[in-house]
């Protein structure tokens, strides 16, 4: 083939790589950001939708292993409490970084409470949030969400800092 082929080529290429990162980089933020409404719902299909079947929720305070646990802890008493009283998950924009098949997000989160009063509002909890996401036969999905309040404590710094700058690090 011609050099211009080539270049054709290459360069058709290079553009089907960088369309392939912003469609994937579009339905990670999609992924995150549905998590809100789909909690507030109190949907545990919506928020089971977002996570593979093995998927881990790890939350400071427990961790929910699978799709029983992640949809009870949707469907439960306290949860649904909490939504009927009047909640927002709001998520922030998220920080992604893929690799292949696998991605990882840093993200934040407040979870707003509906005061009593009728009259205002009040952030219940600030969260850091380290999203692992596996590409799917039906589209990426989560397959571990660590999320920590923001305490000042060096496993919520550890989590902000890995999407530095020097690279992704890994977060257990």
């Amino acid at each position: 083939m011609t050099t211009a082929s080539n270049s054709t080529e290459e360069r058709l290429a290079t553009l089907e790589a960088r369309l392939r990162s912003v469609e994937d980089r579009l339905e990670i933020t999609d992924v995150i950001y549905r998590y809100g409404p789909a909690v507030d719902a109190g949907s545990a299909d919506d928020v089971l939708a977002l996570f593979t079947d093995d998927g881990v929720y790890d939350v400071d305070t427990g961790v929910l292993t699978g799709s029983d646990e992640i949809a009870g802890m949707v469907s439960g008493r306290a949860h649904q409490g909490i939504v009927h009283h009047g909640c927002s998950h709001v998520m922030s924009a998220p920080q992604i970084s893929i690799d292949g098949d696998a991605a990882t997000v840093i993200s934040y989160s407040q979870l707003i409470l509906r005061n009593n009063d009728d009259r205002a509002f009040t952030v219940l909890r600030s969260t850091a949030n380290f999203w692992k996401l596996t590409r799917t036969d039906a589209g990426w999905r989560v397959s571990h969400r660590t999320a920590r309040k923001f305490d000042g404590s060096d496993e919520v710094l550890s989590l902000l800092r890995s999407h530095s700058s020097a690279g992704v690090a890994s977060v257990d």
